[in-house]
């Protein structure tokens, strides 16, 4: 991979996190389009360094709500804090558990597979149009909805199925407030991406010799920049306008890889 790719698909990363458009999606698009002929193991390795970068830019903007639980949650009280925390560390489970038992098959997707993300693109649509129906509440997410929440997360580990688009979209559809949903949708990720990130220095993956350490801290460094821009810029986007602008994008998207995909084959 060159390093202009690098940083294009880091800044693709950066932009496309915290909007419900699939940034998996996006990145295996753009390694199509630039001609990315990554094995699937490489592929997905450099994919899950750009989301470690972007987990940090999401530390960053988020740091006064993370201190905030962290100190609500060395009180030791059943308070508000710790049962938010809590519920991420519930909502980790079904993600934990692909994680586990299903790596090497997610790995196998994440290899250009253009067809699978356009029709997952057009999955990701339907859930945001859904979820635009659904009225406002005040209602926080529940122990159960954290649950429910979390194996739509798991789900959204195939390439096109936005993250943060099917864990907003299911808890608005389960009646949560869209403010608190985002902010859960959003906190909810971090520490899945460090377990990652952990998993992988210790089983020896990111001490592969094959892998180009240069484009891939490049890549690092565009996608926490973008990251950092996008989060403080395009997280009140997505609160405040409604999803079913992004929801047409991928729509149009997920069609124009579908064709791409049909015309390439």
């Amino acid at each position: 991979m060159e390093i202009i790719d690098a940083i294009i698909l880091g800044i693709i990363q950066g932009l496309t996190e915290f909007l419900p458009v699939s940034s998996s999606g996006h990145l295996e698009l753009g390694k199509a389009i630039l001609g990315d002929n990554s094995v699937p193991e490489e592929s997905l390795l450099f994919t899950v360094v750009l989301h470690f970068a972007t987990a940090l830019s999401t530390i960053v903007v988020f740091r006064k709500d993370i201190l905030n639980l962290t100190k609500g949650a060395l009180k030791f009280e059943w308070n508000d804090d710790l049962q938010f925390i809590s519920k991420i560390a519930i909502s980790m489970i079904p993600a934990v558990i692909v994680g586990l038992f299903f790596e090497e098959q997610l790995e196998a997707l994440f290899g250009g597979n253009v067809l699978l993300v356009g029709c997952m693109l057009i999955v990701t649509a339907v859930l945001l149009f859904l979820a635009d129906k659904a009225k406002d509440t005040d209602k926080k997410v529940s122990f159960k909805n954290a649950f429910v929440i979390g194996v739509s997360q798991a789900i959204a580990m195939l390439p096109g199925i936005s993250r943060s688009g099917a864990t907003i979209s299911t808890s608005v559809l389960l009646g949560n407030d869209k403010n608190k949903a985002a902010r859960f949708s959003f906190l909810m990720v971090v520490p899945l991406i460090f377990g990652k990130i952990a998993k992988d220095i210790l089983s020896g993956n990111l001490s592969n010799s094959n892998h180009d350490f240069t484009t891939l801290s490049i890549g690092f460094v565009s996608a926490f920049v973008a990251g950092l821009f996008a989060c403080t810029w395009m997280i009140a986007l997505v609160k405040k306008s409604k999803l079913t602008y992004f929801a047409i994008y991928c729509i149009i998207v997920g069609l124009i890889a579908i064709v791409f995909s049909l015309l390439n084959t």
